[in-house]
């Protein structure tokens, strides 16, 4: 199936270069017809994937990735020529997969992007075995992409899913930085070490509300782990 990528961009250069090269890589690319309105058009192609430019007319790409994020968990990568940490944090908290500087070599982003696509929509290790995984009195529902417990039903993104499912699959081991960046982004060179970081903190601020909020454990200088807690097995 023609995998289909929406990137918002108001460099026509940019776009132009990009559509071309990744077309030739068999993905469908279309983009917006006016910056004043992301949603309808998204609405309308359901990507596969997003490209995000930060700097655009009226909203800035941290606004649609919100927007976007209230209606769907589709992978978003934020291209910018910003390279201020605190909007590469910012980006991972609004909701981002990952965070590109311009400028950028488009076998890097082809990297990124195909890393992307694999971890958002080929979970097949993990459902092989099961639907679903419990823990801590929660219940993993792998297909879904959320947890549920308490009555409650959270949400989680794809980055956030895999995390998690990494972890609670350790059984109550360590699992190094190192060896979640390598399957979370599969060539660690193309990563900043924060991502993971923030990936891990959002992660705990959604498990926080099932009363998780202690279930992952950092582990100093060697990785974190997902622990089991009294009373929740």
């Amino acid at each position: 199936m023609e995998e289909t990528i929406f990137i918002v961009e108001d460099d026509g250069a940019i776009f132009s270069s990009l559509k071309d090269h990744l077309e030739q890589w068999s993905f469908r690319v279309v983009g917006p017809k006016s910056f004043q309105d992301i949603m309808t058009p998204f609405t309308n192609v359901s990507p596969q994937l997003v490209i995000m430019d930060i700097q655009l007319p009226a909203y800035d790409g941290f606004h649609w990735c919100r927007e976007i994020r209230a209606v769907s968990n589709v992978p978003i990568i934020f291209l910018s020529s910003r390279d201020h940490p605190m909007d590469i944090v910012m980006a991972m908290n609004m909701g981002g997969d990952d965070y590109i500087q311009k400028p950028f070599h488009t076998d890097v982003l082809l990297a990124k992007i195909q890393a992307t696509l694999r971890r958002a929509y080929s979970y097949t290790e993990i459902e092989e075995s099961s639907d679903e995984l419990k823990w801590n009195g929660t219940t993993i529902d792998l297909k879904r992409c959320v947890i549920k417990g308490n009555d409650q039903e959270i949400e989680l993104t794809k980055n956030e899913f895999f995390i998690l499912s990494i972890l609670v699959e350790s059984n109550d081991k360590i699992v190094s930085r190192d060896e979640l960046i390598r399957k979370l982004w599969d060539d660690e060179r193309f990563v900043n070490d924060n991502t993971l970081t923030v990936n891990v903190t959002r992660l705990r601020q959604k498990l926080s509300d099932l009363g998780l909020e202690e279930a992952i454990v950092t582990k100093k200088g060697m990785g974190y782990m997902a622990v089991t807690l009294q009373g929740k097995s």
